[in-house]
């Protein structure tokens, strides 16, 4: 019987399931030693975070596993564009009718947990312009039409996001949509344009709003305003002082108690660094760095150019958002409010951080068993030597080889 194959191998599968599982039980551990104080005073509980997180995990288990076995080639048609559709339509629910906290209106009430809409709409947007790009690839849509659509069908969720506002999830889906324009094939000055576009858009958007700016001054000196909007990154750079190469302990954190807001959400990565140190902190880094080489591994191995553009774009999102979450955690970034993928509390990221899991998984599972005919090249005027010769052997007769006996020579 022949052996199933795994794009990009069973090396780098069991590589991105190991990395994120770690991710996730060590992110359950630091929630509980996070939240206990905070949990016990205002909930009664120490309990009452670790206890919904898990709820969150095994739900986020559950979807994400679905996600892995469900065929993500389903989406390279109408069932891409719906999900598109629907994540728009929360969105605009969400404007109208979403829950407010903190002074933001982005979340919608569940009972249980609130569901943020702009999570989902990260993926439907990556979804759709793997689409589009295939269909450029293949020559079914001219270049300005390509360009057009894409700008309309993430153009629109961005907006949507920004008025929430949120331009963090913003920053992170049009990153994506970007490395989905690089791998796709095309031009780097379309490239070069897009990322320029996506820059003007962000000083802008820190321009017009008072608050965005001065996140991005008190970055770059929080110690000027220590006890103001600086406080928060200035206790979150004592816990790693405090927690030096080895950390003070697990469970013995002296931030916790009441100095460092939102230890458990989007600061838990100063939790790491205080209670476990420098070794944890580059452990959590390592799991990250793991889980883009395997993901990376999947999308090259990929035989379908739609799997290599999802599983690429997804890989890039989730290392681009545990990187602004650290950097903005260490102080080499402004706050974003974007919490750590698999780790931070918080049903809609671990649930949404899952189904990106999942679907990277499924082009494992089923973009290495896809007939190698529909492999496309990026789109050029002449199809290239290497690419025709490929698929003249794809494609055309094979011959079978003489069998080492030499062939008798009939005398004339």
């Amino acid at each position: 019987m022949k052996e199933h194959q795994y794009a990009g191998g069973p090396v780098a599968r069991y590589l991105l399931l190991g990395a994120a599982v770690f991710l996730t039980i060590f992110g359950l551990v630091m929630v509980y030693s996070a939240s206990s104080i905070s949990a016990l005073v205002k909930e009664g509980s120490s309990y009452y975070f670790v206890v919904r997180q898990g709820v969150f995990v095994l739900l986020a288990i559950v979807v994400g596993f679905a996600a892995s076995r469900f065929d993500y080639r389903r989406f390279q048609g109408a069932l891409g564009y719906q999900t598109w559709y629907a994540s728009v339509g929360l969105l605009v629910f969400t404007i109208v009718y979403g829950a407010v906290r903190g002074g933001a209106r982005r979340w919608i009430s569940l009972g249980f947990f609130n569901l943020q809409p702009s999570e989902l709409a990260k993926v439907a947007c990556v979804l759709v312009a793997a689409m589009l790009a295939v269909q450029w690839q293949r020559g079914k849509m001219e270049t300005k039409s390509y360009l057009l659509r894409l700008f309309i069908y993430v153009g629109l969720p961005a907006v949507l996001i920004v008025i929430q506002p949120d331009l963090g999830t913003t920053v992170v889906m049009a990153a994506g949509v970007a490395i989905v324009l690089f791998l796709g094939g095309a031009e780097l000055k379309w490239v070069y344009g897009a990322i320029g576009l996506l820059t003007a858009f962000g000083v802008f958007a820190i321009v017009i709003a008072p608050y965005r700016l001065q996140r991005v001054m008190t970055a770059m000196d929080p110690w000027s305003q220590s006890q103001g909007k600086g406080y928060q990154a200035v206790q979150a750079l004592l816990a790693f002082g405090t927690g030096g190469l080895k950390g003070v302990g697990l469970g013995l954190s002296r931030q916790k108690w009441f100095y460092l807001p939102e230890a458990h959400t989007d600061f838990i990565f100063a939790m790491v660094g205080e209670e476990v140190g420098l070794i944890g902190t580059l452990a959590v880094i390592l799991a990250f760095i793991v889980i883009m080489y395997a993901g990376i591994r999947i999308a090259m191995g990929a035989r379908d150019p739609f799997g290599r553009l999802v599983a690429g774009a997804l890989t890039g999102m989730l290392g681009l958002q545990a990187a602004l979450n650290m950097s903005a955690v260490t102080g080499l970034f402004a706050v974003t409010g974007k919490p750590l993928p698999f780790m931070s509390y918080g049903g809609s990221s671990i649930i949404v951080s899952m189904i990106c899991l999942g679907l990277i998984l499924s082009v494992s599972e089923y973009g290495g068993c896809a007939p190698i005919a529909v492999r496309a090249a990026p789109r050029s005027k002449e199809p290239s030597r290497a690419g025709s010769d490929e698929r003249r052997r794809d494609s055309g007769p094979r011959v079978s080889r003489p069998s080492g006996r030499r062939p008798v020579r009939r005398r004339a």
